[in-house]
């Protein structure tokens, strides 16, 4: 009966399982329409102001009053933790951690990387009602007041980023694209890019010099006004405004399904197929599992709790089971975990070792790493042999006992377990983890690892990782790589710049080039694997200076692998690595190279990867691949992602930030692509490799942020605020030198799937449209036959003078022939030419395209974005352009007809007053 109850507990442990796991986020949740556990992280870097967690405190509060009111009674914030660095005093008013971190935590405090930008945004890479990753605070934005002018009350701000966060919403400005044309009247007019249409404001140029401007009315070129025309919008409106448009204003709401602008050119309408925002987040699982309170305000006040951050605990508990020995497992883990120890775990941390079988024992107390010598101290603990049965609790309890009796609680701690086998009784142990506050990282080596194991992850906020089989221990070195401490301070950690895997012919050549840029070079490894004899190798570095194979060190105990430290920083350059393969036969040989930042002023470039399904139709596979440098995203690298599964052939895919297919956005850092090539049930390993030349790496700005108010008008009078800090070119051109960096993580599929093409093509995201002599030109990037990969049979394009009607009602539009246009492979630049003589158009007309996709198995994309062009012919102007202070409109749109009106009128008296000179 024992074994029965055991069995039914593993199924429910199945069945609780999601189609897709990936490294759990943010543990905030919603209970009673209050959110709980939302948790706030400072950096450490960020110098100790008591000031900072009391704004902080006080924005969250305010903005629970104000979320509780625009969402019409519905959401407010119940609890909140807030994380204290160590390297503030400790205070007896700070609690312990569990398994909070500042890597996981919701809200950020941190300094931006660019002196002066302040602009509070939210991580949002993901589709429309997708979650974001974090919501990022300077802690000048919190300490400075006068930041208010610009960005509004703080606790305005924070619920415009918290409905990014939640539910993923997207901005209802454009700083791109401020003003747009309108067809809202019977006539083509001009109006502000805002949610909802018609509200009150004037469109200006201001050209600053230093302190001092100059502001006047904006130039009209016929359709729209010039670049750099901003909107000053008038403090009192007639009207509600969305919070997501002008966070800065009073009388904020989410626009509805009736007072939503559906023209507007802004990202919600892009991304969200031109639904509002509030009709977003009625779709939200929120919305469905609350209801409306009956109640002026929020039913409790937010409650704060403070936790510091404490040293670094963590247990490796490893498996030693007999099947360890099948394809050198055991010699594979004994060199990753050797890497681990020597070149990733912090300096100051403390590691102790566990080895489980049937039973488990302790081969390493808990010590701190406070040098070389404790970190080979730990290494001569490592197992090299493998017997016995598997028994993952046995691990599980002997790595929490080890913890327990060094620090007298396992909160905040951390175990990394790996393990290659199956175990029955693994549900056993879940109540004891759930209560321990340790945080569990799960490392699944092989293709029979246990089927449950993620879910100690799971609960716990660890990381799900798993190895497939190799040659040499590198793919497993590189699991354990990005198992690094979650405490924010980037200066310490390990960064993965190679990790290369060959199978080289007998005499053959294996040449690496490995870049070392200025962020980095410090505690730099280089580390040459092999799997039958030792090759041939020498190490060259920039200025030309070699290492050979003697100056390289071999552990007894691991005879496979050699390691070289570079002393003090590496030089910055190109390192190359050159090896031959002596042995008589065909081997396998790996690189891998770690190093840390040069500086804790300079923030190191990273690279972080993350594994999702789409929020819509199939829910394919989207892999993310985040490149930055401190909060900035960097832009043009190159990115390639490796998908490996034990049951398939590795595929590779490029990853792209071109705002096309996976890609919501362009140019914000994150490089994406569907992955379509799903083997079926298993674990997927990624890898990706991110790097980048001098001459195409730049530094971006963050999408998704609050909007920067340029200026107002109150009372009669225009004021006008400084203007936002901008980088300049030469602080964008980033000065990285070449860089190279891996990062992995992995993901597991519980339902089979076809790996046939059972895939449409992608939604057609960033088709354009515009007029040149008198022909409509059309551009968009290819998607493919398999979302974005592949290639389309064919597209179908229409046209419509009705924006909502051509989104809702696609196929009863006109047709465009484009029948001699042959799609272009996924990621090519397409372009169709439609001539107007082919449509009867009338002046002042606005015409909006869309497009859909069809692979050769008839299966058809989403609607694109809708494009548009307008027919001008005379100029004209719609935004009121004059300065009476006393003729304040609540409308911009304005009958051109009184312009023309005056312009005849003139021309009407000048022609009368030369015939009356010449009679």
């Amino acid at each position: 009966q024992r074994q029965v109850m055991e069995v039914i507990r593993s199924l429910i442990f199945l069945l609780s399982f999601q189609l897709l796991h990936v490294a759990k986020g943010s543990m905030v949740r919603l209970n009673e329409n209050g959110y709980e556990d939302l948790v706030v992280a400072i950096n450490p870097h960020v110098p100790e102001d008591p000031n900072i967690i009391l704004n902080m405190m006080n924005m969250i509060k305010n903005a629970s009053n104000y979320l509780f009111e625009i969402t019409k009674h519905r959401f407010f914030f119940k609890s909140v933790k807030i994380i204290i660095p160590k390297t503030w005093k400790k205070n007896t008013k700070y609690s312990r951690l569990k398994t909070e971190s500042y890597d996981k935590a919701d809200v950020i405090i941190a300094e931006h990387y660019m002196k002066y930008v302040d602009d509070p945004y939210t991580l949002q890479y993901r589709g429309c009602k997708e979650k974001g990753r974090y919501i990022h605070f300077t802690p000048n934005f919190l300490l400075n007041d006068n930041l208010t002018k610009v960005y509004g009350e703080k606790g305005h701000v924070f619920v415009h980023e918290w409905a990014h966060l939640r539910w993923g919403v997207f901005d209802e400005y454009s700083n791109d694209k401020p003003f747009y044309v309108s067809r809202n009247s019977k006539k083509a007019s001009v109006e502000a890019t805002s949610c909802p249409a018609g509200v009150a404001g004037r469109p200006i140029f201001v050209e600053y010099s230093g302190d001092k401007y100059k502001s006047r009315p904006c130039r009209y070129d016929g359709q729209l006004y010039e670049k750099g025309c901003v909107f000053i919008p008038y403090i009192r409106q007639n009207i509600s405004h969305s919070v997501m448009w002008m966070q800065n204003l009073p009388s904020i709401e989410f626009c509805d399904k009736n007072t939503h602008n559906s023209e507007a050119p802004n990202m919600q309408n892009k991304i969200c197929n031109y639904k509002s925002t509030w009709e977003v987040i009625m779709e939200s699982d929120d919305f469905r599992n609350s209801a409306v309170v009956n109640a002026s305000a929020p039913p409790s006040e937010t409650t704060f709790t403070l936790l510091q951050t404490q040293d670094r605990v963590v247990a490796l508990v490893l498996d030693v089971s007999a099947s360890m020995s099948e394809s050198d497992r055991i010699g594979h883990l004994h060199s990753a975990a050797e890497d681990f120890l020597l070149r990733v775990i912090e300096i100051g941390s403390w590691a102790g070792i566990v080895t489980f079988d049937s039973d488990a024992s302790e081969k390493a107390p808990l010590q701190q790493i406070t040098n070389d010598a404790a970190r080979q101290k730990l290494v001569l603990c490592l197992p090299t042999v493998a017997r016995g049965k598997t028994n993952i609790c046995a691990g599980i309890r002997k790595g929490l006992k080890l913890i327990a009796d060094k620090m007298s609680t396992t909160y905040g701690s951390e175990i990394v377990l790996l393990t290659d086998g199956e175990d029955r009784r693994m549900a056993a142990c879940l109540d004891l983890v759930k209560r321990s506050g340790t945080k569990i990282h799960t490392i699944a080596l092989g293709p029979d690892a246990a089927k449950e194991l993620e879910e100690f992850s799971k609960l716990t906020g660890g990381l799900m990782l798993s190895a497939t089989d190799g040659a040499t221990p590198s793919k497993l070195s590189r699991i354990f790589g990005v198992i690094t401490s979650g405490s924010g301070d980037t200066s310490e950690q390990s960064i993965q710049l190679e990790n290369k895997e060959l199978v080289v012919q007998c005499s053959g050549w294996m040449n690496a080039t490995v870049p070392v840029d200025r962020t980095v070079g410090n505690d730099t490894f280089f580390s040459i694997s092999w799997s039958q004899s030792q090759p041939f190798f020498f190490l060259r570095d920039p200025k030309g200076k070699e290492y050979g194979s003697s100056d390289f060190t071999i552990n007894n105990s691991n005879r496979k692998t050699a390691r070289l430290s570079i002393s003090g920083t590496a030089e910055v350059g190109d390192w190359q690595f050159c090896i031959k393969n002596v042995h008589t036969a065909t081997q396998g040989i790996s690189v891998t190279v770690t190093s840390r930042p040069a500086s804790s002023d300079v923030p190191p470039v990273r690279t972080a990867v993350h594994v999702s399904r789409a929020n819509r139709a199939f829910n394919p596979v989207v892999v993310y691949a985040e490149v930055s440098q401190g909060f900035l995203p960097v832009l043009g690298a190159t990115v390639i992602a490796t998908i490996e599964t034990d049951s398939a052939a590795a595929v590779t895919l490029e990853l792209l930030d071109n705002g096309a297919g996976a890609d919501t956005i362009k140019d914000d850092g994150i490089y994406s692509r569907y992955f379509t090539s799903l083997q079926g049930i298993g674990r997927y390993s990624v890898k990706v490799h991110a790097h980048g030349k001098n001459i195409t790496t730049r530094l971006g700005s963050r999408q998704n942020r609050a909007l920067y108010l340029p200026g107002y008008k109150e009372n009669g009078k225009i004021y006008i605020n400084a203007p936002r800090p901008k980088f300049t070119d030469k602080e964008a051109q980033a000065k990285l030198g070449s860089f190279s960096r891996i990062s992995t993580s992995s993901f597991v599929v519980n339902t089979r799937e076809d790996s046939a093409s059972v895939y449409p093509p992608c939604k057609i995201t960033d088709l354009h449209a515009r007029i040149e002599n008198n022909t409509i030109v059309l551009s968009w990037t290819a998607p493919g036959g398999d979302f974005d990969n592949g290639k389309a049979d064919h597209y179908i394009i229409k046209i419509s003078e009705n924006l909502l009607d051509l989104r809702n009602h696609f196929d009863r539009a006109t047709s465009v022939n484009c029948s001699n246009l042959i799609p272009k492979e996924a990621g090519g630049e397409e372009s169709f030419k439609i001539k107007t003589d082919d449509f009867v158009i009338e002046i002042d007309t606005i015409i909006y395209f869309a497009i859909r996709a069809v692979d050769h198995t008839k299966l058809i994309s989403e609607v694109s974005n809708i494009a548009q062009v307008t027919w001008f012919i005379p100029p004209k102007a719609s935004v009121p352009l004059n300065y009476d202070s006393n003729n304040d409109s609540t409308n911009i749109p304005v009958s051109i007809a009184a312009l023309c009106v005056a312009v005849v009128c003139t021309i009407v008296i000048s022609t009368l007053y030369v015939l009356q000179k010449q009679k």
